[in-house]
C-alpha cells in the first residue's frame, strides 16, 4: 500500500472512529441521568476530540500506553503501577486493558473523582486561566514612586 492509500486508509478509520463516537454522544445527551449537566452538549465534543487524540490505533479503545502518553503529553507521567490503577478507575475496578469511549464519558460525568478526571479536569482550567499577551513590567521611575 503507498503513501496515499495509507493515507486515506487512516483518514477513514478517523471518520469512522467519530462517526461512532458522536453516536455515544447522541446516547448520553438523551440519557436522563445527564440531563441536569451543564453544557452537556460542548462537554461531549470536548471529550470526544481528547479521546480522539489519544485513541493511538484508532479501534476506539485506548491501552494503557495511549494512557501512559495522554499523561506525559500534559506534564503528568505515571509508573506502570499508577496507570494501571487509573485505569480500574475508569473501566470500574475491572481488570481491562483498555477503556472505551463509554467508560471514559462515564467516569468524566460521573460523580466520583477518578485520578484521571481531575487531571484532565485541572489541564483544561489552566488552559482557559493562562494570559494570552503577557508583557514585561514597565520600567519605573523617580516619578512614579509616591
Amino acid at each position: 500500500m503507498d503513501r496515499a492509500q495509507g493515507g486515506k486508509a487512516y483518514g477513514l478509520l478517523k471518520s469512522q472512529q467519530e462517526e461512532k463516537l458522536n453516536s455515544i454522544n447522541e446516547a448520553f445527551l438523551e440519557d436522563p441521568q445527564y440531563a441536569e449537566e451543564e453544557d452537556l452538549s460542548s462537554k461531549l465534543e470536548l471529550f470526544k476530540k481528547k479521546y480522539m487524540e489519544f485513541d493511538l490505533n484508532d479501534k476506539g479503545d485506548i491501552d494503557i500506553m495511549g494512557l501512559k502518553r495522554m499523561l506525559e503529553k500534559l506534564g503528568m507521567a505515571k509508573t506502570h503501577l499508577e496507570l494501571k490503577k487509573m485505569m480500574q478507575e475508569v473501566v470500574g475496578g475491572t481488570s481491562k486493558d483498555t477503556f472505551s469511549y463509554h467508560d471514559f464519558l462515564k467516569m468524566m460525568l460521573g460523580k466520583k473523582n477518578a485520578i484521571l478526571k481531575l487531571i484532565l479536569m485541572f489541564e483544561g482550567m489552566g488552559k482557559e486561566q493562562e494570559p494570552q499577551d503577557v508583557a514585561p513590567p514597565r520600567r519605573k521611575t523617580f516619578s512614579d514612586l509616591p
